[in-house]
């Protein structure tokens, strides 16, 4: 483990997933902590940087962040288990994403699990892209992307939307994804006990966002056969995160199918250890998100 982290993991809060709406006021009163004890960082400036609260698409809220002279646009989608967060607690990330890259952030609330399962949550996405291709001033310069949980629904719309001849993606951002209900890799089976997240962890998330019916590919993208014709992608992975070797493997049958990637396995991290703010290794990969993307998206 990285020591920057290390030394924070005995603050860390325990993830029970076993009452949802308990744990989302924990997450919320987590967030609202300001500086945060585990973040040990002030929230980011938004100074020059509009923000707008509205409803788009069928009735999804959104939060938009607008950078001055910004380029592109990124469907930006929290992680959480599908379970977890609003627009309140993504703020912080969805701000540093657009101060990073310059791009607009389109911060999307969609339905939470598991009052909402799949595909609620993917219907949302998909309508915001749809909205965002008709109404932002470069329908070209589309990326999705997101974090975890979020970053599971990008790669499943952009195979919607690749099979549904949707909305061009051009890029898709994939932080730590959520790709596979099978749990069947080596980090899957072995990170029984890792920070934040272990393997109990991601099975209860499951759980709650299928509600027992079978996963497709829409659900958990690794099931998917076919992988060619899709954007280009960035994928990023921790390498104590049972999501590890999921997210390698996808990364690997992209570039197998033809898809340009740029993979990156973070050593010494876990799962959502970047927003431990004072560690060297997060403002690294944080500020890697947003160079990433800002090339991704440039003219």
């Amino acid at each position: 483990m990285d020591p920057e982290l290390d030394a924070f993991i005995p603050f860390l809060p325990k993830t029970d997933l076993s009452d949802p709406v308990a744990a989302r006021k924990r997450v919320a009163e987590l967030a609202a902590a300001a500086p945060s004890e585990v973040a040990a960082a002030p929230s980011p400036g938004t100074e020059g940087m509009e923000i707008e609260d509205r409803t788009v698409a069928a009735g999804v809220p959104v939060r938009i962040y607008r950078p001055r002279r910004a380029h592109g646009a990124i469907i930006w989608l929290r992680g959480g288990g599908w379970i977890l967060g609003d627009l309140d607690t993504e703020h912080p990330t969805a701000a540093r994403i657009a101060g990073a890259s310059g791009a607009v952030v389109i911060s999307v609330d969609y339905r939470r699990a598991p009052e909402h399962r799949f595909p609620a949550a993917l219907d949302d996405v998909y309508a915001v892209l749809t909205w965002a291709a008709a109404h932002t001033e470069d329908p070209g310069r589309i990326a999705v992307g997101g974090h975890s949980a979020g970053a599971g629904l990008a790669a499943a719309v952009a195979l919607r939307a690749r099979d549904e001849q949707g909305p061009p993606i051009r890029f898709q951002l994939l932080n730590q994804p959520v790709l596979d209900d099978r749990q069947e890799t080596w980090s899957q089976r072995n990170f029984t006990d890792t920070p934040w997240q272990d393997r109990d962890t991601i099975t209860a998330v499951w759980r709650h966002y299928l509600g027992g019916a079978p996963a497709t590919p829409y659900a958990a993208p690794a099931r998917a056969a076919d992988l060619s014709g899709l954007p280009p992608a960035y994928v990023s992975a921790a390498e104590f995160d049972p999501l590890r070797d999921e997210d390698i493997g996808y990364a690997l049958r992209l570039l197998q199918a033809g898809v340009s990637v740029e993979l990156h396995q973070w050593p010494g991290t876990f799962h959502g250890s970047q927003a431990i703010l004072s560690a060297d290794v997060s403002q690294r990969q944080i500020a890697e998100l947003g160079a990433v993307l800002r090339r991704a998206l440039a003219a």
